[in-house]
């Protein structure tokens, strides 16, 4: 069943130690990706079949799609092993952003800005067609070359309020055998696996440029950045990048 929870929250914005940022003439790319979030749980018995759907934008690179597992129905009787407290308040800011107090599993939320349940995979096109109709408004880009990830932010006049810029580290497969709770005896599959999210600083307007130590990122192997700059806390996604291995 689709499991929905009502919160409050109070969020903080920290600094990412050991990032090097510099404001830089950077020139304009084209229009970034949308982003597709889909906020699951191993303990709901409604997700498989989002992380089903949730497979095919995870193998697109012209979206930038994340998987974040929650952890507030840790107490059902199975603790998910891929969930954090960081993505729950993930998802109660948006809710607290939006202010309809809709926070429930599985959730797809598109550019920050549309929720849809994430086991519709017609609610999420629709969702995706609407964004497509507001494109996200800032150039930037990203990439990992000799072990740095650098991001890229053309000056912009839409800036709005002060963005934060996120790195996501991203695991592209995750296999779980669940032995408890509503899933118990499955063996269930995740794609685009957030294994962690972290600021990487703050941006409200002119040209930047960022570098950051992959090594000092990463959680594991085979994992890849992606990068999203959002306005507020929980607020719209203006720009989005995957950090992809810089071509010679």
């Amino acid at each position: 069943m689709i499991r929905i929870m009502r919160y409050q929250l109070l969020t903080a914005i920290l600094w990412l130690g050991g990032a090097n940022v510099v404001q830089a003439q950077i020139p304009n790319r084209p229009p970034s990706p949308p982003v597709l979030e889909l906020f699951t749980s191993q303990g709901c018995s409604s997700c498989p079949a989002a992380d089903a759907i949730f497979k095919t934008y995870a193998a697109r690179d012209d979206i930038v799609a994340l998987s974040m597992s929650v952890d507030y129905w840790d107490y059902l009787g199975w603790k998910d092993t891929l969930a954090s407290p960081k993505f729950s308040k993930r998802q109660r800011a948006y809710a607290k952003t939006r202010s309809d107090g809709q926070v429930y599993t599985p959730q797809a939320i598109v550019n920050g800005r549309d929720h849809v349940v994430g086991s519709s995979k017609s609610q999420i096109e629709a969702a995706l067609k609407v964004n497509a109709a507001r494109p996200l408004a800032v150039s930037m880009s990203a990439f990992l070359d000799k072990g740095i990830v650098t991001i890229e932010i053309a000056q912009s006049s839409d800036a709005g309020t002060e963005s934060t810029i996120w790195l996501a580290i991203v695991q592209a497969e995750a296999q779980i055998d669940v032995k408890a709770g509503e899933n118990r005896g499955r063996k269930l599959t995740y794609y685009n696996v957030v294994r962690d999210i972290v600021p990487a600083g703050i941006w409200s307007g002119p040209a930047t440029s960022i570098r950051q130590p992959a090594a000092a990122l990463a959680t594991g192997t085979n994992q890849r950045f992606a990068v999203m700059l959002q306005q507020g806390s929980g607020g719209p996604i203006v720009a989005a990048a995957w950090a992809n291995p810089r071509s010679n």
